[in-house]
């Protein structure tokens, strides 16, 4: 089986697809270059967390549904499913022809042996918390139950069966994730951790991983075993990080690229003017904001972090940094989610900046900084873009009009997630989100007690856990929109996240590109695009 896999794989990379590493693919109707915001930090599903992970993992994989290129969700590796009355029950058919790149059948028991995985702490996923509604999800991550206990079951090798804990509005979306797509047990049987690498990786989607160059490209092909291959029109698609948004716009503008999936704000006149309708601007469910480590004095006094909010200037931000690429965000959730109601505001929008500024000043005083006693001095750190850098010191510069000194540390994007992830120390850090799913719930989840791997700076309320863990049991639409509204009011008061600015995708993309169509889910699967 292996040895056939990688003979596929060693003809299909003699087959001339135009792939030399280090190279840029010469332009054809078969070889799409596709820029991407960084480097994977991993392509295994259920470790991964990044947009720029999931915008790869979604041509290597399929879930029980999936997304078209429009953001609406579609059958995926299951043709049906049917949900019980009490809608606790979810009953999934599989495809019969579903096949893994290395021709073996996806079965039910791939999707069990994956939703057991992530689950079990074992694989010390950070993202496992999302699938908590999956009854017994939150028994089994927390080590107090054994996987097999997990409400996840296959009567047989087409059948898949959901049960959950208490129902919720998202589920059919939550099944899109990364976190809820299957693995191939035999090559992490083989392999261990090390399945995700060129030559090992086996996976369900509509594209095989051909190879992987750091910082150049990641390759995929197409998966000869998918349902829909011969019909899917790019051969190959090369991920290249573009961290660096000028140059990629030039390697855009050289014909080395052929889309873009962000932009350097500060050059959207120029980039209108320069590609016109290339420039594709579109709301996104997605929030940038500054984490703060409130287990740190003088960080641990919501008076400091009133104080640092009060001080920007959120339009300015949106308009002049970010070129209307962006907009204020006074709350965590963005407008736009499904089962909510107007979010709560951080207070601000409409006071004057002078009297924003007495405020701060009045805070900040109280809490014995400011003039005429000790100076502040803050640690901002963020990951290597233009835009993060430009946006980083328009706050310094904000917040030296109190007397704040800040000093700017940043990183490239794998190493400032994976170093929030993994508890290290810092001051106030940027930190980004795009929803998994349309519900505030995705949001306020973050900041959740114990969510180690998305609450950086570790703060803890319980009486917001308390309003989360009632919302998740409430099935009334309404009263769940209540207990998540009073949740998110704790969270603009106390400000362990600032709330800075809600996305809006900005891409750039080549009038041979085809099927492009900006949608608040920030997806473009491959397998729906054509190049002419």
């Amino acid at each position: 089986m292996t040895i056939a896999r990688r003979s596929w794989l060693k003809g299909s990379a003699a087959l001339g697809l135009g792939l030399s590493l280090g190279q840029p693919a010469q332009a054809s109707t078969k070889n799409y270059r596709r820029g991407n915001d960084a480097d994977p930090e991993t392509l295994d599903p259920h470790k991964a967390s990044t947009v720029a992970e999931a915008h790869i993992l979604r041509d290597l994989y399929e879930g029980l549904l999936t997304y078209d290129n429009y953001g609406t969700i579609i059958p995926g590796a299951a043709e049906s499913w049917i949900v019980s009355d009490d809608r606790l029950t979810y009953t999934f058919t599989l495809r019969s022809d579903g096949r893994w790149s290395n021709g073996d059948p996806v079965t039910a028991e791939d999707f069990v042996f994956g939703l057991r995985r992530i689950l079990d702490p074992k694989t010390a996923a950070k993202y496992a918390e999302v699938l908590y509604p999956i009854r017994g999800a939150a028994a089994v991550n927390r080590g107090e139950a054994a996987p097999e206990t997990l409400g996840v079951t296959a009567p047989d090798p087409r059948t898949v069966v959901i049960v959950l804990a208490e129902p919720v509005p998202y589920l059919l979306e939550l099944l899109t994730h990364q976190t809820s797509l299957p693995v191939h047990r035999p090559s992490i049987a083989q392999y261990g951790d090390a399945f995700t690498r060129p030559g090992r990786l086996v996976s369900n989607g509509s594209y095989a991983l051909v190879d992987m160059v750091p910082n150049d490209r990641i390759t995929l092909t197409k998966n000869p075993h998918f349902r829909d291959s011969a019909a899917i029109p790019i051969e190959t698609v090369a991920f290249i990080p573009t961290p660096d948004l000028s140059a990629a716009v030039r390697r855009y503008a050289a014909g080395e690229v052929d889309s873009l999936s962000d932009l350097p704000a500060d050059q959207m006149v120029s980039l209108r003017r320069r590609f016109g309708d290339q420039v594709q601007l579109s709301p996104v469910l997605g929030l940038m904001a500054i984490a703060v480590n409130v287990r740190k004095k003088p960080f641990d006094d919501v008076r400091i972090r009133r104080a640092l909010s009060l001080m920007i200037d959120r339009e300015f931000l949106a308009q002049a940094v970010w070129g209307e690429t962006m907009g204020p965000a006074y709350s965590l959730c963005p407008p736009g989610l499904d089962n909510y109601r107007d979010p709560p505001e951080l207070p601000g929008r409409e006071i004057l900046p002078i009297d924003r500024e007495e405020q701060a000043r009045a805070l900040l005083a109280e809490a014995g900084y400011g003039s005429g006693k000790t100076p502040l001095t803050i640690e901002y750190r963020f990951n290597t873009t233009d835009n993060n850098r430009n946006t980083a010191v328009a706050l310094a510069d904000m917040w030296r009009g109190l007397g704040i000194e800040t000093r700017l540390v940043n990183t490239d994007a794998k190493t400032h997630f994976a170093y929030l992830r993994d508890g290290g120390d810092f001051d106030l850090a940027r930190y980004s989100w795009y929803a998994d799913y349309a519900d505030p719930q995705n949001f306020l989840f973050l900041l959740k007690t114990g969510n180690d791997g998305f609450n950086a700076g570790k703060w803890s309320s319980p009486t917001f856990d308390g309003l989360l863990v009632k919302a998740a049991s409430e099935r009334d639409v309404a009263r769940r929109a209540g207990l998540l509204f009073e949740a998110e009011t704790i969270v603009v008061n106390e400000l362990p996240w600032i709330p800075v600015l809600h996305y809006r995708s900005k891409a750039l993309v080549s009038p041979r590109l085809h099927g492009v169509h900006p949608n608040l889910r920030n997806v473009a699967p491959t397998r729906f695009l054509s190049l002419s």
